[in-house]
């Protein structure tokens, strides 16, 4: 048996007339949490997988985003075969550059070019260190960073993308500029539902993402702009497993495409207690461990998501008919197009008169509680979720049912797929809009009702999705033969 020295010795590792070549790969994301968990866990996945890999992750900054660098620090601490190299600071586009926060994060990433090169080339020219081995295997953008595919290819680096969304997405960017071509008006003005690759129902244009329901929008043409670039990478790396999208992945790897490599679930099931307020997350435990087992609703709309006023007010109404314990974690809108949603001052001020002293003995509101923590506790026995995917992956490894409540990205899409798709969710609504009309407390109240209903035919499907999502991490598992055929693929040709 060969027996490895300690990481932080200087590479590459040797024992006896034994040699292991250390390879490097550097990752870049969008700087939103949503997009760096995935890809930090998938960094580490990777490393433990095969430790001929160690990993750089490339962090543009954001001011209007704390919480990433809070979430940073806490995995800086804990990842030993991976380094957080913070990119210099670069002008932020002007307001005359871009009219959606997606032209500002996608023209943000772009200016950072110059620096990705430098890093990279630094990194390729220096043997100083284990992070630092000379032999760079490959750069891995995120769905957003496709103009970093330039900085590889001037590099003569490999491409690759991380998709952090399910592969029905991916199905759907791939298809986009099809779409725009076939279809010249707005595709909410069409009656007729689209055919998607990758869908096995044809799917309602109402549920596609917003910045895409507005073709004269800036946010539209970014879209198009990453998609059209997908194809230019040397392999697509997402976040999903085989069991989970068959149709999906299957229909992905009928086409003409980069190889698809369906790794996950990629989850990070520690990290959110480690960032998050511990005092917050200590009362939730002991109050979650004095309910019954599945008898606790959790209701909570991500890092980025938040509703109205009058909408809060109609899911308090309808929480308190419906009866059940719950957790909710309830946050003020954003200030600005750039900022994140806020813990409320006063919960107070936005919610029905008396409804606190009312509720008081049935549930507890938070501002952002540690979601993955929440869902592994035995008391939870339904989900009213955004649908971001991180959501819907962790939702099924602990065989939580989803009630979808989607806002804002791809989530309609994704509570299209939990639904219709694949029977993994119940439906509150699966083109919810903030802004439009309410849903009102009676539906809210139903939904709970069913979401609860512990002899669920979608309860039961959940709880065998659960098995399999574990299943495939394990060694010959579908996700863990992907990863190994990815690493294999990474080793660069001598």
């Amino acid at each position: 048996m060969i027996t490895l020295p300690p990481r932080n010795q200087t590479q590459p590792y040797t024992n006896n007339n034994f040699t292991m070549t250390k390879f490097h790969v550097v990752f870049i994301s969008t700087p939103g949490i949503g997009n760096l968990v995935p890809l930090v866990e998938f960094a580490q996945l990777l490393g433990n997988h095969d430790r001929r890999f160690h990993s750089t992750i490339l962090i543009i900054n954001m001011s209007q985003r704390p919480i990433v660098n809070t979430y940073i620090q806490s995995r800086a601490a804990t990842c030993t075969n991976i380094r957080f190299l913070h990119l210099p600071a670069v002008d932020p586009p002007s307001p005359d550059q871009y009219q959606s926060s997606m032209g500002y994060i996608s023209l943000l990433i772009q200016n950072h070019k110059t620096h990705v090169k430098s890093a990279l080339t630094n990194l390729m020219s220096s043997e100083s260190d284990e992070f630092n081995s000379g032999r760079v295997a490959g750069l891995f953008v995120d769905m957003f960073c496709t103009s970093m595919i330039d900085v590889a290819n001037e590099l003569d680096i490999p491409c690759y993308l991380f998709f952090a969304s399910p592969a029905t997405f991916l199905s759907f960017m791939l298809h986009l500029p099809t779409l725009d071509a076939q279809i010249p008006i707005e595709f909410g003005d069409s009656d007729t539902e689209l055919s998607i690759p990758g869908f096995a129902n044809s799917v309602p244009p109402l549920v596609l993402p917003t910045a895409v329901l507005n073709k004269k929008g800036d946010a539209y043409s970014w879209y198009l702009s990453h998609a059209r670039r997908y194809t230019e990478t040397k392999g697509i790396v997402v976040n999903t497993f085989e069991e989970l999208e068959p149709h999906a992945l299957s229909s992905l790897a009928m086409s003409l495409l980069p190889r698809v490599y369906p790794i996950g679930p990629v989850l990070d099931l520690n990290g959110p207690a480690q960032w998050h307020d511990p005092n917050r997350y200590e009362s939730v435990m002991r109050w979650l461990d004095n309910q019954p087992t599945s008898s606790v609703v959790l209701l909570c709309f991500g890092s980025m998501g938040s509703l109205s006023g009058p909408q809060v007010r109609e899911i308090a109404f309808g929480l308190e008919r419906a009866g059940f314990q719950f957790i909710w974690a309830l946050r003020d809108p954003p200030k600005s197009q750039l900022d994140l949603p806020s813990d409320p001052a006063s919960v107070d001020d936005i919610l029905p008169n008396g409804f606190l002293e009312r509720t008081c003995k049935l549930g507890l509101i938070f501002g952002l509680v540690p979601q993955a923590k929440i869902l592994a506790h035995p008391a939870i026995g339904g989900f009213v979720s955004h649908c971001g995917w991180n959501s819907i992956l962790e939702s099924l490894w602990y065989g939580v049912p989803i009630a979808t409540w989607p806002i804002y990205a791809e989530q309609q899409m994704n509570a299209f797929e939990m639904v219709k798709e694949l029977g993994l969710a119940i439906e509150i609504r699966l083109d919810y809009r903030e802004g439009s009309d309410l849903v009102l407390a009676e539906e809210v109240e139903r939904s709970i009702k069913h979401l609860m209903n512990s002899d669920d035919v979608v309860r039961a499907r959940v709880k065998e999705m659960r098995e399999k999502s574990r299943m495939v991490l394990l060694e010959n598992g579908s996700s863990y033969q992907a990863l190994g055929a990815l690493t294999e693929k990474l080793v660069p040709k001598i």
